[in-house]
């Protein structure tokens, strides 16, 4: 039987570049992993094996250590913007870029103060530490007309030590769960946001600010609702988001419930009052929906893992 070719994409994943801002003695650190994806008129490279249309991906990745130089990098979304812009309007062949970016945000070190016996302690500004929290997000579409700008994190683990219970649920001959009217409530939050910047004749966000408010909108409704179950606490996350966002109109969560379970301590005469737990890290809960602005249509993968 005849076979044709279905949609295709290529170009250079995983690029690691790190751009230090020396602003004197005070320096500053973006640290990116930049994927890049194209597709366009690539029938040809495919049948026959000519490269006429292609763009080597070693170019993809000059690109992108070269923008990192000529451009700077003010967030991860604007260098997106720059690179997906330059790869549809600069290669006829290529219809359609997708830029795929992961920040990891580092935090400077805290010298001594003058008093110090360190000679010049106070004055060190070029020190940093990795944050340990959460993986920044962010991919950038783009078609030559229309953009689409998704953001995101990953791997935030958080934490409520009350305020949280789980009861009223169906039970079946299978379900030896007991009810919890105290509980820890735990999760590693993955999340995307989808903004409704679609083109250059609209005032783009302000996509640091964005990012902070975004997180802090999340976190203060995690830490502010009263939980009767992980979705509804999903759900409170999200539309605070869109409350207080207007440059957002989507949020998906993907949260796994990382479970603590009492331990059971009267066969050593103790009484546990919700005190002393155990971590149990597989299985978990895996809670994940998707919270929209009233009108829009829901557009991030419910899968994470493609996004």
């Amino acid at each position: 039987m005849p076979t044709i070719l279905g949609q295709n994409q290529y170009g250079k994943a995983e690029n690691r570049v790190v751009k230090i801002t020396r602003d004197g003695a005070t320096h500053h650190i973006k640290d990116l992993n930049v994927s890049v994806s194209l597709s366009g008129d690539m029938d040809e490279v495919h049948y026959s094996g000519s490269n006429a249309n292609v763009l080597p991906t070693d170019t993809t990745k000059n690109t992108v250590f070269a923008f990192a130089k000529e451009y700077g990098i003010e967030s991860a979304e604007q260098f997106g913007i720059h690179l997906a812009r330059h790869f549809v309007t600069s290669q006829e062949p290529i219809h359609r870029a997708r830029i795929r970016i992961e920040e990891y945000a580092w935090e400077r070190i805290e010298a001594s103060d003058a008093n110090s016996k360190f000679i010049g302690a106070d004055e060190v500004r070029h020190s940093f530490v990795r944050k340990g929290q959460e993986t920044r997000l962010t991919q950038i579409t783009y078609d030559g007309e229309q953009w689409e700008v998704v953001s995101g994190l990953k791997d935030l683990v958080v934490m409520n030590s009350t305020n949280s219970e789980f009861w009223g649920y169906v039970k079946d001959r299978y379900t030896t769960l007991p009810e919890a009217y105290d509980r820890i409530l735990a999760t590693q939050v993955s999340g995307r946001w989808r903004f409704n910047w679609t083109d250059d004749e609209q005032k783009m966000p302000n996509w640091e600010k964005s990012y902070e408010q975004t997180k802090k909108h999340m976190l203060q409704a995690f830490a502010e609702t009263y939980s009767l179950s992980l979705q509804q606490t999903l759900y409170q996350m999200g539309s605070r988001i869109i409350d207080n966002r207007g440059e957002i109109d989507e949020v998906r969560f993907s949260l796994p419930n990382k479970h603590h379970f009492l331990v059971d301590l009267e066969p050593f005469g103790l009484k546990n009052d919700n005190e002393v737990y155990y971590a149990a890290d597989r299985p978990y809960g895996l809670i994940e929906a998707t919270i929209l602005r009233e009108g829009c249509e829901a557009r991030i993968p419910v899968d994470l893992t493609n996004l």
